[in-house]
This record gives structure tokens, sequence and C-alpha cells, in this order.
């Protein structure tokens, strides 16, 4: 039997198809969640748990769950 891993090819996630996109932190709610603008015109509610979200940070963003901090806020963004 070969166990062997193929390495990741294309720009999809190998386990749902989904890609990550940034977005922008607009507000921070309660129980690890955050109001985020992904560029579309309309906010998404997502979770932050699993990063260090602050006000106005752009996030990567994958299945409603911020996976990274991709750029931190300045004190003058906020």
């Amino acid at each position: 039997m070969n166990h062997s891993r193929q390495p990741c090819a294309g720009p999809t996630c190998i386990t749902c198809a989904d890609v990550a996109v940034e977005a922008t932190v607009l507000q921070l709610l309660d129980d690890g969640l955050a109001l985020v603008d992904p560029g579309g015109g309309a906010a998404e509610e997502i979770s932050v748990a699993l990063v260090d979200a602050r006000l106005g940070d752009v996030l990567l963003v994958h299945a409603g769950e911020a996976i990274a901090v991709s750029h931190r806020a300045s004190e003058a963004d906020r």
C-alpha cells in the first residue's frame, strides 16, 4: 500500500474546493466572532477564534473561519 502524499496543486482547498479570501474586520463581536467586509458589499459574520484579530485588520478567511492575519491595521487605520 502506498501512503505517500501528493503535493497540493491549484488554488483551492483539497477537502472542500473552497478558496480563502481576504476580509477587513469591521467590528469585533462576543464569543470569538467578528463582522468583516470581504469586498463584495455585504458584511459577513465569521469566527476569529484562531487568530488575534483587531479592528481594521485584513484577515485570510476560509469557510467562515479566519485562519491568518494578512495585514495588521495601524493605529491610523483604526
